[in-house]
């Protein structure tokens, strides 16, 4: 098996992109994982993706809405740069031995594998992201941490690791193709692709980046942190936590130490601080308004939590990724070379 080529770098050269289509996959999250790519095109006026359908077998995948993709079948598949795969329902089904061979297959040539949606649930049973950190759809997490206990789940919206890249649904799906394109060609193209689909950074479900790490949430702790997420900008007490999940303040501190090793109190504010440096890094909201976001009432206490738990200030950060943003990338040259997905 060859080592994954790493794509996530400064380069010009169109990154060659299978895009395998399962049956029954959301229409958005097929979207969002296109779109970037027709978009990053069309802004570079030359193909910065070069990319090709894919179906598991010779009959085209349909989509959730009854749309029909022209593809080509998996096995005739010799090589790519980046593989994409998009699942949604019927995984089970899905998950046969020759679709597993193929993603196995592909994987062994260097490319790197990306799952969207169910993608990363196929990748997972083909063996691809044991030890790794990785990410599904946010209702499905327990369970995808419960069926393959190898994998690192984490509640970020996306993951990358060598070789692999994981994400939710169609939202972070754009998140992590606007990563890749910013690091082929700069952050600041990626920002100009984001804003020809009115992208503009800012999402609500599974946005918190916390781990699940070697802890495991059970039902009590997966549901307290749920309606932790849902209310990062209005943090709310234990105790009206514990009240909607028909238990008691104690016995929630009881299983967080448990199961997570840390109280129902630190782990709220975790997630509220990992989704601050979230919107200090992928957004331009004033500081002030990530602070009121994410629960903080004044400006002192946000800078001293953030830098105690992120060991630089909010503003350092901000800065530190506009000058790499500015120096750090080369410019996307536009040519006269057109292809089919410049439109």
């Amino acid at each position: 098996m060859k080592s994954a080529k790493n794509i996530l770098q400064p380069e010009n050269r169109p990154l060659k992109t299978a895009v395998l289509v399962m049956d029954d996959c959301n229409t958005l999250s097929f979207a969002a994982a296109v779109d970037p790519m027709r978009a990053a095109n069309r802004l570079a006026g030359r193909p910065a993706f070069d990319w090709d359908y894919i179906s598991a077998t010779t009959e085209p995948p349909m989509l959730t809405s009854g749309l029909t993709v022209p593809a080509s079948p998996l096995a005739r598949l010799d090589s790519c740069d980046l593989l994409l795969v998009i699942a949604g329902f019927q995984l089970a089904r899905h998950a046969t031995p020759s679709l597993l061979a193929g993603l196995r297959r592909i994987a062994g040539t260097g490319a790197t594998i990306a799952g969207i949606d169910g993608g990363p649930w196929l990748m997972a049973e083909a063996g691809l992201l044991d030890g790794r950190p990785a990410t599904t759809h946010w209702e499905d997490l327990e369970n995808f941490s419960a069926r393959f206990p190898d994998i690192h789940c984490r509640t970020d919206r996306f993951t990358v690791s060598d070789g692999r890249l994981t994400s939710g649904g169609a939202t972070p799906a754009i998140e992590m193709m606007l990563h890749v394109i910013g690091a082929r060609h700069g952050h600041g193209f990626a920002s100009r692709v984001a804003g020809l689909f009115l992208y503009d950074g800012i999402a609500t479900p599974q946005r918190a980046q916390s781990r699940l790490g070697h802890h495991k949430h059970n039902a009590l702790t997966a549901k307290a942190n749920a309606i932790m997420e849902a209310a990062l900008d209005d943090p709310k007490p234990l105790a009206e936590i514990a009240e909607a999940l028909g238990t008691s303040p104690r016995s929630l501190q009881q299983q967080f130490r448990l199961r997570l090793n840390t109280t129902p109190q630190d782990h709220y504010l975790q997630l509220r601080l990992a989704e601050a440096r979230r919107l200090v890094t992928d957004t331009d909201l004033p500081l002030m308004e990530v602070a009121m976001a994410t629960g903080f009432t004044s400006q002192s206490s946000f800078a001293r939590a953030f830098r105690t738990a992120h060991d630089t200030s909010a503003r350092e950060l901000r800065q530190a990724r506009e000058t790499a943003a500015m120096s750090s990338y080369p410019a996307v040259q536009a040519n006269s070379h057109a292809s089919h997905s410049t439109n």
